[in-house]
């Protein structure tokens, strides 16, 4: 009781003029901010997969590994490649010894038809027989170069540049052709939000979006609405500058702006805290008097910490800012 009649007897008593008498006040324009989590996400989330099928010999990453594009991340093996490449390689020399051959007939049947022994015909079959062999040679050595390239492909290599998410794969697995050994997110990343419907309309792309990261306060652009509607949620991307990445998927608190209306503010400097109540110094008939009032959210305006006033002022009044 008698720290309520004190707190009366403050608001009820006259302070001489002071400076730093403010304008008159008047209702101003406010958003309205609407707190949500969003997920942040990477604009590229690429698997890094196996081209051929084999055993998984080697694996050089692991989660949360950076990568750049290109970069081997493990090796599969065939062993049946290395059977392939071994039988090619005795056709070869079987064609090469072949065509030593035929190249040696070819040579004695041009001397014995400079002597009139042999036909045209007969040298012409020689030649055939040649061509054919090298022929024969040509395509073995492509058909080699094909295994070749696929043992070259064993090597699983990463797609973009970025840090490596998951790796769901361990050393010596068998892996078929096309599974992923690595997912790597890269890209950049952004974050992703899921807005209740009836706050669509409030969504502009291009607006500034306040955002709570784990480094402190930050400010992002939205980006993009998505048109789609799911499960009563609108989705929609915020781009932001230096945006933590260590952690993919990771929640972060949002205020989006989902509204305006009108308030009246006053510089956060002008509030006084007293014995648990809130006043405002007011000039009227040419005093000062405390005000109590019922403060409400801290709004910045023109770089200014403003409070919004909820209850015991009025358009008009002078407020005295108090420092």
């Amino acid at each position: 009781m008698r720290h309520l009649l004190f707190a009366i007897a403050l608001a009820a008593a006259p302070w001489g003029a002071q400076a730093g008498v403010l304008e008159p006040l008047k209702p101003v324009t406010v958003t309205d901010w609407k707190a949500v989590y969003g997920e942040i996400e990477p604009r590229d989330q690429v698997p890094a997969r196996a081209r051929i099928g084999g055993t998984l010999v080697s694996l050089k990453v692991t989660e949360g590994n950076m990568v750049t594009a290109g970069q081997e991340i493990g090796e599969i093996v065939d062993r049946k490649i290395a059977f392939q490449l071994n039988s090619y390689d005795a056709q070869l020399q079987a064609l090469q010894a072949q065509l030593s051959n035929a190249e040696t007939e070819l040579k004695r049947g041009e001397e014995l038809l400079s002597r009139g022994v042999s036909t045209t015909q007969r040298l012409d079959a020689l030649r055939t027989q040649v061509d054919v062999l090298k022929n024969q040679i040509a395509s073995t050595q492509a058909q080699r170069q094909v295994v070749v390239q696929q043992a070259n492909e064993g090597k699983v290599l990463a797609p973009i540049a970025g840090r490596v998410l998951t790796v769901p794969v361990a050393k010596g697995s068998v892996i078929m052709p096309g599974e992923a050994v690595a997912t790597v997110a890269g890209g950049g990343f952004f974050l992703r939000l899921a807005v209740p419907e009836r706050h669509a309309t409030f969504l502009k792309e291009g607006a500034p979006i306040r955002i709570e990261t784990p480094d402190g306060p930050a400010t992002g652009t939205l980006a993009k609405v998505y048109p789609l509607i799911q499960g009563g949620r609108v989705t929609a991307d915020v781009e932001v500058k230096d945006l933590p990445d260590r952690f993919v998927n990771a929640r972060v608190l949002v205020r989006l702006p989902v509204g305006e209306r009108q308030a009246l503010v006053v510089p956060a400097g002008a509030l006084i805290t007293r014995l648990g109540l809130d006043y405002v110094k007011v000039r009227e008939d040419g005093d000062t008097v405390l005000r109590t009032v019922v403060p409400g959210s801290h709004e910045e305006i023109g770089g200014q910490d403003m409070v919004e006033i909820l209850s015991g002022l009025a358009p008009g009044d002078r407020v005295v800012d108090a420092k």
